[in-house]
């Protein structure tokens, strides 16, 4: 199977905020292992001064490491358990960067971090924070777990998901780049099929929105949408115009946060036959 990525991404400060805390990026790109697409969401910590370069570092990090080491990476023969090291490595070099910053300018900063990449029909994330990863085929899957201490005691059976939503602790994260010592990422991996979707936003976009209405304008909006190099422009407007949207929707619905998201469209080509 030839795999073939389509993007789009946007970001908005909100209703209320001064600035845009969160940072961004998608990319894709050719390899040897054919097309390589990578995203990153992190979202600068609400509350603390200069969130927005917190993001800003990591998001750069990442980002770079895609443009200029992946192709190394690849050329030595791809390992999961290496990835998984070097993206930690990647967290916490960044994680220290910040610190040193914090310090230098006295003004505390912090920042989620959640990437993916997708290559070969397999799909990578690590993960730190509360933004989310979700995939989309035949249903809609929430893929990353929120690292925050409500979602811990839900997962412990001591709090319903009926409480977390409304507990005035919700937004507390129990690890956060650039405020602990060091930081260990959620990693997981799996595979993908032809036609999925795959989310990839802050919280901001998703407090005021059900499930049904993000798989609607996410998915199905996009399911069996024609891939094609000359319609790939085309279909990433109507993602982007799909994205903004909903952030807007959020925004009448009184989202307060900083609101961004990222979509990635899989479209497989069956290999040619001899």
């Amino acid at each position: 199977m030839e795999w073939h990525f389509t993007v789009a991404a946007q970001t908005d400060k909100g209703t209320t905020k001064a600035v845009n805390q969160d940072s961004l990026t998608v990319k894709v790109a050719n390899t040897v292992f054919g097309e390589a697409a990578i995203a990153v969401v992190c979202d600068g910590m609400g509350g603390l001064e200069q969130g927005d370069v917190a993001s800003s570092v990591v998001v750069r990090a990442y980002e770079q490491w895609f443009l200029k080491q992946l192709p190394r990476f690849l050329a030595r023969g791809f390992s999961v358990k290496e990835l998984e090291q070097i993206w930690s490595q990647i967290a916490n070099d960044c994680n220290t960067k910040i610190i040193g910053y914090s310090k230098e300018q006295r003004a505390p900063m912090g920042t989620t971090l959640t990437v993916i990449l997708l290559i070969q029909g397999y799909y990578f994330i690590s993960h730190v924070g509360d933004c989310r990863i979700y995939r989309m085929g035949a249903g809609m899957e929430q893929l990353t777990m929120d690292q925050t201490y409500v979602a811990r005691e839900v997962a412990l059976g001591h709090m319903t998901p009926e409480q977390a939503e409304n507990d005035s602790r919700r937004n507390v994260l129990l690890q956060c780049i650039g405020t602990m010592s060091s930081v260990k990422p959620d990693f997981l991996h799996g595979e993908f099929g032809d036609g999925e979707t795959f989310l990839i936003c802050s919280d901001g976009f998703r407090h005021k929105l059900d499930e049904m209405e993000i798989y609607k304008y996410c998915h199905t909006a996009f399911k069996g949408m024609e891939w094609s190099v000359e319609k790939r422009l085309d279909n990433s407007h109507i993602m982007n115009a799909r994205i903004r949207y909903l952030i807007e929707m959020n925004k009448e619905r009184g989202e307060k946060d900083n609101i961004s998201a990222v979509l990635v469209k899989v479209n497989g080509i069956p290999d040619e036959k001899p």
